[in-house]
């Protein structure tokens, strides 16, 4: 009997019936962790992988200082030993999260439940609030993209995080600034979802009274 980890996924047109969108979607304009949780089901990720006409949901999460205004960055490991996703080998992030496993489904909200498991098992963070939902990103123009869903979180603290997983080669605290220009690099090499998400980061920084107060 086959030991392959199942998956959380949703029929694309069922997630897009209301409305379609590439790039970054705020949480305020349509509800789409409730669109996943009233439709999700399970497949094993190796077929996952193989039919856009499902997207995984993934539960990536910014981890930002409200005092420095500086965010969790990291490099993953370009080593094959420690990272086995080939397609992003070596490439920079500031998003932590990753597939929803059938674990986590007797929870109210397996989404949320994975996030905490995936910054548990990733790094080392002394004390964070509450994750709190910014929005959506749906990449259709990458091969990873096509197939993945993301559930934008927000976790604010002042405390320590370090990596503990051999998957990031690099983990530290960078400012707005830092990540723009590694993005602006010639030979950049920065997940789609991450560079997609300096839109809302930079939303957020910029409502420096709303966002310490929060």
């Amino acid at each position: 009997m086959s030991s392959e980890k199942e998956i959380m996924v949703v029929d694309r047109s069922t997630l897009f019936a209301d409305e379609y969108f590439q790039g970054y979607c705020s949480a305020d304009q349509l509800n789409y962790t409730q669109i996943i949780l009233d439709n999700y089901f399970y497949e094993k990720r190796s077929l996952a992988e193989k039919k856009p006409e499902y997207k995984q949901p993934i539960a990536y999460c910014l981890i930002v200082n409200p005092e420095s205004e500086e965010i969790f960055t990291y490099q993953r490991s370009a080593k094959a030993g420690d990272y086995n996703e080939t397609r992003l080998r070596g490439k920079w992030s500031w998003g932590i999260g990753g597939h929803i496993d059938k674990v986590d489904e007797d929870a109210k909200d397996p989404i949320l439940t994975s996030l905490l498991r995936e910054l548990n098992e990733e790094i080392l963070i002394e004390k964070f609030k509450s994750p709190e939902i910014l929005g959506y990103i749906n990449d259709d123009d990458t091969e990873v993209g096509q197939v993945h869903f993301g559930v934008l979180y927000l976790v604010k603290t002042t405390g320590l995080v370090k990596p503990k997983d051999p998957e990031i080669a690099w983990g530290g605290f960078m400012s707005l600034e830092s990540l723009e220009e590694i993005c602006m690099e010639e030979e950049k090499a920065v997940e789609s979802w991450s560079e997609i998400a300096l839109e809302p980061l930079r939303v957020l920084l910029n409502r420096k009274e709303e966002f310490n107060g929060q």
